[in-house]
């Protein structure tokens, strides 16, 4: 089950599409999807809890909390929409992309990709980027 929730005033769309989208991508890599949650925030909000839980005092656009059982996912995941706006800017892209670019980055960390090291962020990038090409919405 793939839940959608928003502590500010952003309005999520397309609710059924996109946890069709986030299905696919979880069977194609192996996993089974269990209960994922999605909060749509804005910077305060997600900097409170990145100082809180994870001991960092910055801004970010997403932090992801993974509980996955084995092949099972099971995770909460946090967005800043605020961080995705202005990403979207500063990469000349429209904001549903880069929300859809941040949504499946989660995921793609449940399923056991990393970001730390250049390398891993090229990785990173390419399959987010397969997954953004295997949406039928925009």
């Amino acid at each position: 089950m793939i839940e959608f929730f928003s502590e500010n005033d952003f309005q999520f769309m397309h609710t059924s599409e996109v946890s069709d989208w986030i299905k696919e991508v979880i069977l194609e890599h192996g996993f089974v999807l269990g209960e994922i949650t999605y909060v749509f925030c804005d910077d305060e909000y997600l900097l409170k809890l990145n100082k809180d839980f994870l001991d960092h005092d910055t801004l970010t656009d997403i932090i992801s909390f993974d509980y996955s059982m084995g092949k099972e996912l099971h995770g909460e995941i946090y967005i800043s929409t605020e961080r995705v706006a202005e990403n979207a800017s500063e990469f000349n892209t429209e904001f549903s992309n880069e929300l859809h670019r941040v949504i499946i980055h989660g995921i793609l960390h449940y399923c056991g990709y990393k970001d730390k090291t250049e390398e891993e962020a090229i990785t990173m990038r390419m399959m987010e980027d397969k997954a953004l090409a295997a949406r039928i919405f925009s």
